[in-house]
This record gives C-alpha cells, sequence and structure tokens, in this order.
C-alpha cells in the first residue's frame, strides 16, 4: 500500500494545528489527581501515548470548577496552581511531536462521585462530597440518586465564567488544541437533553433554549482562545432514550456550533441516563460521524475502534476526519506505530530513537 493512499498517517490541519496524523487519544479520566492537581501519574500516562506517536494526545475531563469534578479524583483548572501542575505535561505531549489537548467538563449531577473502584456512588458530606448542580432538580439516577439544585441565572453565569477562566489557564498551560465536553450527561448536555432541562426561562423548552448555555460558552472560549488554535466539542449525539437529545437535534445544532467558531465535532453518544439501552459494537457510534460530517463541520469517529484496517477504512470512506482511540489506547500506547506496520506503512510511525533497538 503506497503511503499516499494511507488516510491514517495524512497530516490533519485545523485552523494553525498542523497534526501528523489522524490518530488521536481521547479522553479518559483516571481519578488520579489531588485538590485538582496533577503529577506523575499524568505525565507517565499521556507522555506515553505521545512517545507511542498518537498524533492528538487529549488529557481527561477537566473541571472549571470544584464542585464541576466527577469525582474527588478528577483534576481541574479553577486555579493557577492547576495550570501550573499541568504545564510539563503539555511541554512534554508537544516535545514528542503530539498536539496536546484537554477537555474542559462540568459533570453537573453527576457531580461529587466516589471513584470507580469505591462504587461510583454519590458521596455523602460525611465522605467529602458536595452539592450538585444542573439545569432542574432532577436526579441521574441509580447509585447517582442524589436530586441537584438547578441552577438560577447567576449560578449560570458563574458556570460561563468557570469555563472561561479555564480555557485561559489551558492556554497559559501550554496546551493547544481544547474540547469542550457536552456529552455522557454531563452539565451542558443536561441542558440540551428534553429528558433533564425541564426549565420554562430562556434556558428550558425549545430546542434554542436548550441550545443557548453551550452556545454561549462556545463565544466564551473564543473571546480567550486564540484564532490560530482548534476549538472541538464532544457531543453525544444521542441519548438513545424516546422524548431525548437526538441525532436530528445533533444536526441542527452543528451548524450553529460552526458559526460561532467550533472546528470539530467529537461524536459519541449516551450517558443522560442509567437505562438508556445502547446498541454496542465494532464503530457502534461512526454513523454519527459520519451524518454530521456531511452536514459541513469535521468530525472525530469514536466507539469500539480496535484496528488499524477499521480505522483507515472509515476514513478513506470519508465517514469521518480523525479517530480517536479510548480503551485501545489504554492497551496498546504504541497502537500508532504497530498500525503502521500492519498497514504497510512503517515508515510513516516510529518508534522513537531510544527504542530503536526494539
Amino acid at each position: 500500500m503506497s503511503p499516499k493512499t494511507v488516510r491514517l498517517f495524512e497530516p490533519f490541519t485545523l485552523r494553525g494545528l498542523h497534526l501528523r496524523n489522524r490518530i488521536g487519544v481521547s479522553p479518559m479520566c483516571m481519578y488520579s489527581a489531588g485538590d485538582g492537581l496533577v503529577g506523575a501519574w499524568h505525565l507517565a500516562h499521556l507522555g506515553s501515548r505521545a512517545v507511542g506517536g498518537a498524533g492528538l494526545v487529549m488529557a481527561e475531563a477537566t473541571g472549571v470548577e470544584a464542585r464541576g469534578r466527577i469525582t474527588p479524583g478528577c483534576p481541574g483548572l479553577w486555579t493557577d496552581a492547576q495550570a501550573e501542575a499541568w504545564a510539563p505535561v503539555a511541554a512534554f505531549i508537544k516535545a514528542q511531536g503530539a498536539a496536546a489537548g484537554i477537555q474542559l467538563a462540568h459533570a453537573g449531577r453527576k457531580a461529587s462521585a466516589a471513584l470507580p473502584w469505591a462504587g461510583g456512588g454519590h458521596l455523602e458530606e460525611a465522605q467529602g462530597g458536595w452539592t450538585t448542580v444542573a439545569p432542574s432538580a432532577l436526579a441521574f439516577g441509580g447509585p447517582l440518586g442524589r436530586v441537584p439544585q438547578a441552577l438560577d441565572g447567576s449560578g449560570i453565569t458563574q458556570v460561563r465564567e468557570a469555563f472561561s477562566a479555564a480555557a485561559g489557564r489551558a492556554l497559559a498551560a501550554g496546551f493547544n488544541w481544547i474540547e469542550l465536553h457536552a456529552a455522557h450527561g454531563y452539565l451542558l448536555h443536561q441542558f440540551l437533553s428534553p429528558l433533564s432541562n425541564r426549565r420554562t426561562d430562556e434556558y428550558g423548552g425549545s430546542f434554542a433554549n436548550r441550545a443557548r448555555l453551550l452556545l454561549q460558552v462556545v463565544e466564551d472560549l473564543r473571546a480567550v482562545w486564540p484564532e490560530r488554535l482548534p476549538l472541538a466539542v464532544r457531543l453525544s449525539c444521542t441519548d438513545w432514550e424516546p422524548g431525548g437529545w437526538d441525532l436530528e437535534q445533533s444536526l441542527e445544532l452543528a451548524p450553529l456550533l460552526k458559526a460561532r467558531g467550533v472546528d470539530l465535532l467529537d461524536c459519541s453518544s449516551g450517558g443522560l441516563t442509567p437505562t438508556a439501552k445502547i446498541p454496542v459494537g465494532p464503530g457502534y457510534q461512526v454513523p454519527f460521524a459520519e451524518a454530521l460530517r456531511r452536514s459541513g463541520i469535521p468530525t472525530s469517529a469514536v466507539g469500539l475502534i480496535t484496528e488499524a484496517a477499521q480505522a483507515e477504512e472509515i476514513l478513506s470512506q470519508g465517514r469521518a476526519d480523525q479517530i480517536l482511540l479510548a480503551r485501545a489506547e489504554l492497551r496498546d500506547p504504541y497502537w500508532p506505530v504497530h498500525a503502521a506496520h500492519s498497514l504497510g506503512v512503517p515508515e510513516l510511525c516510529k518508534l522513537p530513537v531510544q527504542y530503536g533497538r526494539a
């Protein structure tokens, strides 16, 4: 196979950022920070994926305010000290030739949870838990049964300001890619879906009202995030629930996001309810990336993409612009190197010189 025909290893440019290939590492929660501060674990975890050849390495869901963390072990960007802790991580990723991305997030009603290996349910105050917020006073359900406080106008303003400040700190830390998390049942997704948003003010009811906060946050971020750098949004393209957010609404939202400066949509699904019946299988979310790409915005495909040939087929058929890997990268930080070999183009992704003897 000629290198010119291998889409997976073609460079990918958004705005002024040039990625060496179309392989990205998805944000994956590590639950290994203290007081929102990252450390050696994050440097080793994210740095090894950059060494392994990915074009983009994205840091996990990072809370824009303390109450927006999923768990007490989640990282943050609500203080300058947290930005300083992230700086060596971003620098190392970029030194290995990858772009350094970070996902800005607010967990909303799914915040204040125990670490997954400690059960994952809502923490009581005596266990270090905190008050959660959401568009409406509706619990997620299951082990996350606490009823959140519905945000008032000042609370919404506080959330917007937190996202904006976190974007400024991400820039100061050296990141050159931001993904705004509006998926998986977290706060911005909670505003989008009629299943979690029962408001009767300008942030609830109609599609335009439910999309308002996300669009405002995008505008806020674009005011502080340089024009030369990309801004992506992760969407749950469907709730997999009757009466919830769906692909039709995602297609209506996409051009609104693009008009406000979003460069790419990371197309995921689900996470809003504990009862959704999701037809999980290889590439099960790729149709969302394909549909939104056809609407005129670049997309990333995610979801049980594990094999190099599978990833290459998605790209070569024009179904997405980028492949984001999660579990496959956890199992094999050198997935890009091995993919290049399996596709017959080992010269397009090599081990670092330090490992050349291998």
